[in-house]
């Protein structure tokens, strides 16, 4: 008998130290969105930020792009690392994306950059790219953001940047589109609407300045002017802002790519710490 009591409390207290033993939770990685901001010829330098983050093994579960950001995240989405955006960008020129046409609508159709997005990316919609890809354009007739998920990516890449004005407005569905930069500049809130934790927003915009001269450059001095409250706006939402040093470079020439990639290098070596710091300190 007295073996048996004995028996019975040794299997008590194994249980009792079964159930009051600590069990660590498991750890949750967070979901990582860049959001490619816009900046027409600027936007070479999102490949340095590209660049940079992968060689540090920081990998995106997220993509969203505005404008030049759209033309990068969706290369960028479908597969392409950043050696290959580096050779497909010295392969790219201005006179291969400008289909010129008469329209009191805008001077440039934009169906060239829609088949070179499309061609770069094997045809694929944007569900079916690697990585999950938001590419944000604007209502034209509500002003209302679009963050588009689905659909033809080459097109929504057109309507992402078309500029009012310059490029036509895009017809999709029963709406028309122009430029993302109009209501998200650097498209953090639409990263987050796709679930991302953490937004790392790569801003490549310049400061408004006087002096611009020539129609193209008119114009994107006066996009910056009036996008100045929605980008503030929208980089106060993200974790991290990657702002490379741009204001010597045009928006409209293609001719400083290079330098473009090293100013995106920089900037991003630069926030590298605390793109770490973010990242190991998130708690689900």
């Amino acid at each position: 008998m007295k073996k048996i009591i004995l028996y019975i409390v040794a299997i008590s207290l194994f249980f009792t130290g079964c159930t009051t033993k600590q069990i660590s939770p498991v750890r949750k990685k967070p979901k990582i969105a860049i959001a490619f901001g816009g900046g027409a010829a600027k936007g070479f330098a999102h490949i340095g930020v590209i660049k940079v983050l992968e060689q540090n093994g920081i990998k995106p579960n997220i993509i969203t792009g505005t404008s030049a950001g759209a033309v990068i995240g969706s290369l960028y989405a479908s597969g392409m690392n950043s050696i290959e955006l580096q050779q497909k960008a010295m392969d790219l020129e201005t006179d291969g994306l400008m289909d010129f046409t008469l329209s009191t609508d805008g001077f440039i159709k934009g169906v060239a950059l829609q088949n070179f997005i499309n061609r770069s990316v094997q045809n694929r919609p944007i569900q079916n790219l690697k990585i999950p890809l938001g590419i944000v354009a604007t209502n034209k007739n509500t002003g209302a953001t679009a963050v588009f998920t689905s659909g033809n990516t080459g097109q929504a890449v057109r309507a992402s940047a078309s500029v009012p004005n310059v490029f036509q407005a895009v017809k999709i569905g029963n709406n028309f589109y122009v430029d993302g930069g109009l209501t998200q500049p650097v498209p953090v809130s639409a990263a987050k609407r796709m679930g991302a934790d953490i937004v790392i927003a790569i801003d490549i915009s310049a400061k408004p300045k006087s002096g611009a001269s020539g129609l193209l450059e008119t114009l994107d001095q006066s996009i910056n002017i009036m996008n100045q409250v929605a980008l503030n706006s929208e980089l106060k939402k993200a974790n991290i802002v990657i702002k490379p040093n741009l204001e010597r470079l045009s928006s409209i020439s293609f001719d400083s790519k290079h330098q473009a990639i090293l100013e995106g290098e920089k900037a991003a070596l630069k926030m590298l710490p605390a793109i770490k710091k973010v990242i190991a300190n998130y708690k689900q």
